[in-house]
């Protein structure tokens, strides 16, 4: 249960970064194709020229973290979903109410 909450978050996470960030690193490879030249934005100043290998370096790690995190969501929803791990807990380890439940057919 805990991996396939953890692989559901990471996902999501994925996504939220993917759709509030992505919009800044999707621009390089369509300025380095059609243009030829890339420019750096900011609102203070005017566009500088960069080096597209730059810019398409900064898109390719971005979009590898974003891969990255769904990545690890799948295997651990995978892992959550194959695993019987939960289920192995010794007696002796058991809290809550069906501790005495296992404590009587212990005794048994």
């Amino acid at each position: 249960m805990r991996f396939t909450m953890i692989g559901i978050a990471l996902i999501f996470v994925g996504f939220i970064i993917l759709g509030v960030f992505g919009h800044n690193y999707q621009a390089a490879t369509l300025e380095s194709n059609e243009f030829g030249t890339c420019y750096e934005y900011s609102d203070k100043k005017a566009p500088v020229e960069i080096k597209c290998s730059f810019k398409i370096f900064n898109q390719t790690l971005f979009f590898a973290l974003i891969i990255g995190f769904i990545g690890a969501g799948i295997i651990a929803l995978v892992k959550g979903v194959r695993g019987n791990w939960d289920n192995k807990v010794k007696p002796e380890d058991i809290v809550g109410p069906g501790r005495r439940e296992n404590e009587d057919s212990k005794k048994d």
